[in-house]
């Protein structure tokens, strides 16, 4: 794409919630998640013009800042050299110091994600803490509290862990309150939120609705 741009948010429950944002708010497409190894993510995004990236940046940064966290950097590209649009064509791997993927991309999950999409409306959840077992803990507080589907589990390192529900709105959200109080003391609760409609590009990062669930 002509233009590219980039944004550093804390956190991946964060991160997708300003990318759904900055998805609605101008006519630009999230090209991936990319996790420093510590607490914040790089989301990636493209458009035909830098109006558009500067509009969704926007849209992402006061986002960003609603939820009580600051991005740490973000810039637009009018117009990139061509070797920038290289720099992540590696094929995607498993972190080996903490589990999880390098990046998040849009073509990881079903080859056939667009179709799915469009008949399904699910909502999405996201809650992520500090510490496993407090997510193991909230996890299966959520799968006894409401009728949701557990998606996935994301690792960026630092001991942070996000899972992934989807269900309808008031089952996520259900949900999403029960797992969060059940944290207690066993870590620290990051955030717990939920994207009613979540936008397809994050849907095909974080999938809440192409039937990979883990539960099924």
């Amino acid at each position: 794409m002509p233009a590219l741009g980039f944004i550093e948010i804390p956190h991946i429950c964060i991160s997708a919630i300003a990318a759904d944002v900055m998805c609605k708010a101008a006519d630009v497409v999230v090209l991936g998640f990319e996790p420093t190894g510590v607490e914040t993510i790089v989301v990636r995004i493209g458009a035909n013009s830098p109006d558009a990236i500067e509009a969704a940046l926007d849209a992402g940064e006061l986002e960003t800042e609603r939820l009580g966290a600051q991005i740490t950097a973000r810039r637009c590209m009018a117009r990139p050299d061509e070797a920038v649009y290289h720099l992540n064509d590696e094929p995607n791997t498993i972190n080996a110091l903490y589990g999880g993927r390098t990046e998040f991309r849009p073509d990881d999950f079903s080859p056939n994600l667009k179709d799915t999409m469009k008949t399904n409306t699910n909502a999405l959840g996201i809650l992520e803490t500090q510490g496993f077992t407090a997510c193991v803990e909230a996890t299966d507080t959520m799968l006894k509290a409401a009728d949701i589907r557990l998606v996935g589990k994301e690792k960026i390192g630092a001991a942070y862990v996000a899972i992934t529900i989807s269900g309808d709105v008031a089952a996520v959200t259900a949900a999403i309150e029960a797992g969060s109080s059940a944290v207690g003391s066993l870590g620290k609760l990051i955030a717990g939120h939920v994207i009613a409609r979540p936008h397809e590009d994050l849907q095909a990062i974080l999938p809440a609705n192409v039937g990979q669930s883990l539960n099924k």
